[in-house]
């Protein structure tokens, strides 16, 4: 347990980030089961729409440190390419 007074405010600073970072993930996910909902059901119009919305999700959760660039690049690359291929 934190003793300190700055390593007791360390841990409400670690928690409320932490539950910021989790809706942050969570909404990000949403966005993903959209694009791959859309992908399943074959539809190319709604899933390009959704990967649109998706991608300033993705590239929000980089700035705010909740990815690392490289993987949101690799998600992206990966749904576009998916999307591309639908008939």
């Amino acid at each position: 347990m934190a003793n300190s007074p700055q390593a007791k405010k360390r841990a409400r600073q670690n928690e409320k980030r932490f539950a910021v970072n989790k809706a942050r993930r969570s909404r990000i996910r949403t966005y993903l089961r959209k694009v791959e909902e859309a992908i399943e059901s074959g539809d190319k119009a709604a899933a390009e729409i959704a990967l649109k919305a998706a991608q300033p999700e993705l590239m929000r959760g980089v700035t705010k440190g909740v990815y690392h660039k490289n993987t949101v690049a690799r998600k992206m690359s990966r749904l576009s390419s998916r999307v591309k291929t639908l008939a």
